[in-house]
Parts: C-alpha cells; structure tokens; sequence
C-alpha cells in the first residue's frame, strides 16, 4: 500500500493558483520531480495566464479557463516532444502563473530636482509626484523580458525600474510639452495624458499595459514660491499707497484702544506720531510730479520769478509781422497801424483772429479817444 501510495504521489493531476497575495506578478508551480499526468486538470483563474514551459523554451499559453490537459491543448508541447498521436504518458514541464490584474497606486517621484527651462524662469528645479497602475497585458513577453525563470517575482522586483523609467522619460516628456511651469499645476490631466503617451510604448516592450498615471503634485523650489508669494501679495495689495496708509491707520487705531485707561499723554504722541508716519508713507507713494519753480521758491521765502511776456504776431498785407509785445501792439494801435479787425495770432491760438475778439488785446482800443466831430 505505502509503494501505491509512492508511485501515485509521483503524478500531479490538479494544477492552479490561489493567489492570496497583493503583489505578487509571476509564481512557478511547484512540481519538484514530480510529472505531469496527462489528462490533469488545470485550472486558470480571472486574471491569470497559465504558461508551460519545456527544456527552458515557452511552449502553450492558457488563458482563464479549466483544461483537461491532451496532445489536443498542448499543440506546442507536443511538436517540441515529437509525441505521437495518442500519447498518454506523464510528462515534465514548468509551468508558470502569471497574475494579469492591476496593481495600483504605485508611487513614483523624483529624487532629486529636475532642470527644465522655462520661458518665464528660464532654467528652473521642479520636484514631481504621484501614483501609477499597471498590468501585465503580454504574459509571454513578460516572462521572457522581465522574470525569466524567477519562482517568485513581485512588483518590488520591479518597482524601482519603472519609477526611474517615469522619472526620466516624464520629465523629458513635461519639457518637450512646452506648458509654462506656472501653468502645470492647472493642467494636470493634459501633462498625464503626454507622459502616459511618452511611456506607453516603452512599457509595451515589457509586456506590461500602464493602465493609469496621476501627479499629484508638481513644486517648485522654495526661492522661487518665495518669490511667487511675494509676486501674488503685490497683485493683491494693488495699490501700494493707500495700502501704507490703510496700514498705518490700523497702527493708530490699535493704539488708541491700547491706551484707554492709560497714559492719555503717550496716546496723544502715538496718535501724533502716527499722523506724522501716515503723511511720510503717502507722499512717498504719490506720484512722481515736478514741482512747480513758483512753488518751491515761495516756500523758500524767495519772489517768483518774472512772468514771461505774451508775443503776438500781426498778419500786415497777407504776410505775418513780429513777434510784437502787447507794449508794441499799443504803439502801433497809436499809430493807426493795428486796428480792431487787424488778424493776430500768439502759441496756443488754433487760428488767426481779429485783434478785438482777443480779450488782453481789445482793452488796447478802449483807451483811444472817439473821432473828432466833422
């Protein structure tokens, strides 16, 4: 009885994997010495490939399904072993499952700074991270490329490769998009489509799907949010003079409240004071304006300076005389050589007018006495 139980444990007639793991992406079944029975039952679950491999060469691939297995299933098998047709015997072979589910949130992140050059920073360090999911979407090319004849490999064993693939083909991805660095934050989805698209078809050449990319965050270093903070206060606070003002204002009337039941005397000077501050920090914001020369001489305690004198010019037979003062015009008005109707014209003046229309000038032609009586 114990040699039929020997003898029987020698064949394996029931082949399938419970995965009760969270990470695990290929696990070989363990046949040890043991053959294969032909018509063994082989089970494939949901998200799962089965692979026999014979002499370290991939023979049949089984997709989720329940197998009675046969020269009739194991075609390639078959060919490789030269078995006749009817062959029932036990055979060897690995045979390995991989697990075809996505393993999600994966982090990825940078290390250390990335350069990229920005058309308003120019050259500028961004730190990015985020998640990725992925799944084995070519079971035999995966096995081929990546785990090879690893009993046990799980995402770890596979982890840092891509991460440093995100990394590297991302951030070239981000640069070639051109996005200026104050707006990747405000387009997210669009940086994940272009990177996605980058990786795509570097993760295909694994026999992996990247089934999901997100960022998370994008940053910059802290010189340059610093600078950013100061930019958003300065487009907050607008005007930067009533803001002095709105913040000395505030200082005066904290220290009104801080002095009741105090010393009424220190309030008055705080209170003074801070009037005094209030006019400093306005005129310093005020625009910048010249100063009139009669203004500053007047407070100076210095006269004004002489008025320049208006000159008009007086059109005499169709051409233009002068420049002649008003002083001139009063002698020639005695003269009978500028008369009411005469056309002047001074700086400022659109067009030429008659001399009475001119206010300064009809006060000449009021002083002249009435003709004389015939």
């Amino acid at each position: 009885m114990g040699f039929l139980n020997s003898i029987l444990k020698q064949f394996i007639d029931v082949i399938e994997w419970v995965d009760d793991t969270t990470d695990t992406l290929v696990w070989k079944f363990p046949r040890g010495d043991n053959e294969i029975k032909m018509g063994a039952k082989l089970t494939v679950r949901e998200s799962q490939v089965a692979i026999f491999i014979n002499e370290g060469k991939i023979a049949d691939v089984f997709t989720p399904g329940m197998y009675k297995l046969s020269t009739q299933n194991l075609p390639l098998l078959t060919t490789l072993r030269s078995w006749k047709y009817g062959f029932d015997s036990p055979f060897k072979a690995d045979v390995y499952f991989i697990s075809t589910r996505q393993f999600i949130n994966q982090k990825w992140g940078t290390q250390n700074p990335i350069i990229l050059r920005d058309a308003d920073f120019g050259a500028i360090r961004l730190r990015a991270f985020g998640s990725y999911s992925f799944k084995v979407c070519t079971a035999d090319v995966f096995l081929r490329e990546i785990s090879a004849t690893n009993p046990d490999f799980i995402v770890d064993d596979i982890n840092a490769q891509l991460r440093n693939l995100i990394v590297s083909r991302g951030m070239d991805a981000v640069a070639e998009s051109k996005i200026p660095a104050l707006d990747l934050s405000s387009k997210y989805d669009e940086v994940s489509t272009i990177i996605t698209n980058k990786l795509q078809p570097e993760f295909n050449e694994m026999g992996l799907n990247l089934t999901k990319f997100l960022i998370e965050n994008i940053s910059f270093p802290p010189e340059v949010e610093e600078a950013l903070d100061k930019r958003s206060e300065m487009g907050i606070v607008g005007n930067l003079g009533a803001y002095a003002q709105f913040q000395t204002a505030n200082a005066i009337e904290k220290s009104a409240e801080n002095s009741i039941g105090g010393n009424l005397g220190a309030a008055g000077m705080g209170l003074a004071a801070g009037a005094a501050m209030m006019g400093q920090v306005g005129n310093v914001f005020q625009p910048n304006t010249i100063t009139p020369a009669s203004n500053t001489n007047n407070d100076a305690g210095m006269p004004p300076p002489i008025p320049v004198a208006v000159q008009y010019f007086v059109a005499v037979d169709g051409k233009s005389t002068g420049p002649h003062s008003e002083e001139q015009l009063s002698q020639m008005v005695s003269g009978n050589t500028f008369t009411r109707s005469s056309m002047v014209w001074k700086k400022g003046m659109a067009a030429w007018s008659t001399a009475d229309s001119i206010s300064e000038l009809s006060a000449l032609f009021d002083s002249l006495p009435p003709p004389m009586p015939e």
